[in-house]
């Protein structure tokens, strides 16, 4: 009977951090309040519970060994390693999909 995998560790990039950051300010900001940003990142938190749990539960996109886990206007783009999740990038869905793309394609990741 297989049993269940350990929770793997969630570690950012520098580039999610700061995508991350910029967005809260940025709904910081825009709402003069911070209660989105607040909102937002406790769904954040959650989702990546859920990822260090359920690493292959969200779908595999084009580029190899790259995971994507929405949170509707956001997406979190992930690597999975032998005892890390490493987060690649924090995406608004409404950006220009091809600036995502050159940004991770960026081998510093590996």
């Amino acid at each position: 009977m297989a049993g269940k995998q350990e929770k793997l560790v969630v570690e950012w990039t520098k580039t999610a951090e700061i995508q991350f950051f910029h967005i809260l300010n940025y709904w910081t900001e825009r709402n003069k309040s911070t209660r989105y940003a607040e909102n937002l990142t406790e769904l954040v938190w959650e989702r990546t519970e859920f990822i260090a749990e359920n690493p292959y539960a969200s779908i595999e996109i084009v580029l190899q060994d790259v995971r994507k886990a929405t949170l509707g206007h956001f997406s979190i783009f992930y690597r999975i390693g032998e005892s890390k999740i490493l987060i690649m990038a924090f995406w608004d869905n409404r950006q220009d999909p091809e600036k995502l793309y050159s940004i991770l394609k960026n081998d510093n990741f590996r």
